[in-house]
C-alpha cells in the first residue's frame, strides 16, 4: 500500500535530477494542434533530457477553441463534447491528449496536469443574487448597500448531458463574482450570507477573488464534487503529477487536505507543484507549512531576480541573485524557472527576463545542484506573437551540458558584483562530469575555482563557444576560468588535439 505520510518531508517529492519544460505560451495558433505535436516530439523531448511535461489546462474554457484554458468551463469535457462551439480544446480532442500522455509516459516522461479550481466561467445561465460590492483594493471593505444583481452562475453543461457528473453548478456554490449582467458593471460582489475563504493571501485585504465565479470551498457540495472530479480526472488521464493555479486565492485548508487524500486514491507520489505568485519568500514558506508541506512551489523570487537583473544591465549585484529565494531556503520543494505564460510580453504578471541574460539565467537554474528547473516553451520555441526568437541553439547546448557533465559536489564563487560562478566536481556515474560555469553582466573577468583533484593537469574549455582558449588546471585542482563580457561560460574537461607531426 502506498504511504502518503511524509511523501516531501522525506525529500521523496522532489525530482532532483529531472527536468521539467513548460510545453505551452499564451499565443499557440487556436488550432487544437498541440496534443498531436506533443506526442510526436516524445522522443525528441526524451533526447534533450526533459523528464516531465506541464501541459495546459486540457479542459473546456469559456472561450471554447480560443481559451488558453485558465478561463475553467467544465472541467470534465477533454476535448469531447460540442460546448462553447467547438469539440477539440484549443490544444485537441480528449483522445489526442489521452494518447500524447501515453506515448510520453512510454518514452519514460511524467505528465503534470495544469489544475484551475480556483473559479469557474463561461456560466450557461444568470441568476438573481443578492449581493454586496467590495473595495477592489480592501475586501473587508463594503461599498454601498446590498443590491439584487443578474449573475453568471449557473453551469449546466448542456453539451455534456450528465456524462461522467450530474452535478451542476449555481450560485450557493460561489462566494462571489465580478460582473453584474443587469447593469453591465465590473466590480467585485460578494453574495449574501457567504463569506471570502480564509487562509488565503493578504494583498488587497483578503485574496480570495481572482476572477469569474469564485468557487466557495467552505461549500460541503463544492469540496465533495471536486473529490470526485479529482479521483475521476487521474484515474482518466493518469497523469504523474499536478501544477495548482492561483493556489493564494484559495483556502490553504483544501489542498491540505485533498492533495494526500488523491495521493491515497492514486497509490502514487503525484508530485504537485503550485503557483503562488509573490516576491517575497516568506508568504511562500509560510504557505507551504500551512498545507503542511505537501506540494512544491514555484521559485517567483529567483524569477523576479532574474527580471530584475536582466533590466539593470550590468548594475545588478550578482552576489545577491540567490538571497531570499526558496531554492536558497527551501531547495528540496522549490521549481526554478525563467520565465513563464504569465511574465511572458502582454500578460498579467509581465516580468519578462530580457534576452540577453537569457543565456545566464538559465545556466543558473540547469547547472546548479539545487532546484527542479522547468524550461519555457516560449524560450525555446520562440514567441511569434511578439516577434521573440527561439533559443533553441544556446538552450540545447546549456541542456546537453547539463545532462552529461553538472553532476557531483558544487562550490560556489558568488564573490563579485559582476562576476560570479561555481563548479561541479562531476562524479563516477558519468564518465568525464563536471564542469565550471562562470558568468558575467558586465565586462567579464577571470575567477580562480576549484573543479576537484582528480581534474589536476588536464585542459578545460569553454563549451559556449565564448573563449577561445584552453586552461589547464593545476596540482590542487583549481584553474583560473574566464568569462566575456555578458555572457556565461562552461568550461569542461577535454583535451586538445594532438598536432600532427611531419616524417
Amino acid at each position: 500500500m502506498f504511504n502518503v505520510q511524509n511523501v516531501y518531508a522525506e525529500g521523496k517529492g522532489m525530482n532532483q535530477n529531472g527536468l521539467m519544460m513548460q510545453y505551452f505560451e499564451w499565443y499557440l495558433p487556436d488550432d487544437a494542434s498541440l496534443w498531436k505535436t506533443l506526442k510526436a516530439n516524445a522522443a525528441k523531448l526524451k533526447t534533450m533530457g526533459v523528464s516531465a511535461v506541464w501541459l495546459p489546462p486540457a479542459y473546456k474554457g469559456a472561450q471554447g477553441i480560443h481559451d488558453v484554458g485558465y478561463a475553467a468551463y467544465d472541467l470534465y469535457d477533454l476535448g469531447e463534447f460540442n460546448q462553447k462551439g467547438t469539440v477539440p480544446t484549443k490544444y485537441g480532442t480528449r483522445k489526442e491528449y489521452l494518447d500524447a500522455i501515453s506515448v510520453l509516459q512510454e518514452k519514460g516522461i511524467e505528465v503534470y496536469a495544469d489544475i484551475v479550481l480556483n473559479h469557474k466561467m463561461g456560466a450557461d445561465e444568470t441568476e438573481q443574487i443578492t449581493a454586496e460590492e467590495f473595495n477592489a483594493c480592501d475586501r473587508n471593505q463594503m461599498i454601498g448597500d446590498k443590491k439584487v444583481i443578474l449573475g453568471w452562475t449557473k453551469f449546466t453543461f448542456p453539451g455534456r448531458k450528465g456524462k461522467y457528473s450530474k452535478f451542476t453548478w449555481n450560485w450557493t456554490h460561489f462566494d462571489g463574482i465580478d460582473w453584474d449582467q443587469r447593469t453591465q458593471k465590473s466590480a467585485i460582489y460578494k453574495f449574501e450570507g457567504k463569506e471570502f475563504d480564509q487562509e488565503v493571501d493578504e494583498e488587497n485585504g483578503n485574496y480570495d477573488y481572482l476572477m469569474g465565479s469564485d468557487l466557495d470551498f467552505d461549500n460541503p457540495e463544492v469540496e465533495q464534487e471536486l473529490y470526485r472530479w479529482g479521483e475521476w480526472y487521474l484515474n482518466t488521464t493518469g497523469v504523474n503529477g499536478m501544477r495548482l493555479d492561483a493556489v493564494k486565492h484559495i483556502g490553504s485548508s483544501f489542498y491540505r487536505k485533498w492533495l494526500p487524500a488523491m495521493r491515497k486514491i492514486m497509490e502514487k507520489e503525484l508530485f504537485t507543484v503550485g503557483e503562488y505568485w509573490h516576491w517575497d519568500v516568506n508568504h511562500l514558506e509560510s504557505y507551504l507549512d500551512k498545507v503542511d508541506n505537501t506540494m512544491s512551489l514555484f521559485d517567483v523570487p529567483l524569477h523576479l531576480h532574474l527580471h530584475d537583473a536582466s533590466r539593470a544591465h550590468g548594475s545588478y549585484d550578482l552576489r545577491t541573485i540567490l538571497d531570499h529565494t526558496l531554492v536558497a531556503r527551501r531547495p528540496m520543494q522549490a521549481v526554478t524557472f525563467v520565465d513563464n505564460h504569465d511574465s511572458q510580453p502582454g500578460q498579467s504578471l509581465q516580468s519578462w527576463v530580457e534576452d540577453w541574460f537569457k543565456p545566464m539565467a538559465y545556466a543558473l537554474i540547469l547547472l546548479r545542484e539545487s532546484g527542479y528547473p522547468c524550461l519555457f516553451y516560449g524560450d525555446y520555441a520562440g514567441i511569434p506573437n511578439n516577434d521573440i526568437p527561439s533559443m533553441k541553439t544556446v538552450l540545447d547546448r546549456l541542456l546537453r551540458l547539463r545532462k552529461k557533465y553538472a553532476y557531483g559536489p558544487q562550490h560556489d564563487y558568488l564573490d563579485d558584483p559582476n562576476v560570479i560562478g561555481w563548479t561541479r566536481e562531476g562524479d563516477a556515474e558519468h564518465k568525464d562530469s563536471g564542469c565550471a560555469v562562470i558568468l558575467s553582466d558586465g565586462t567579464g573577468g577571470t575567477k580562480r575555482m576549484y573543479v576537484g583533484r582528480q581534474f589536476a593537469g588536464k585542459h578545460f574549455v569553454d563549451e559556449m563557444k565564448n573563449a577561445k582558449y584552453n586552461i589547464k588546471i593545476d596540482e590542487e585542482g583549481f584553474g583560473d576560468f574566464y568569462v566575456n563580457r555578458a555572457a556565461v561560460a562552461v568550461w569542461i574537461q577535454k583535451e586538445p588535439k594532438a598536432k600532427k607531426t611531419e616524417e
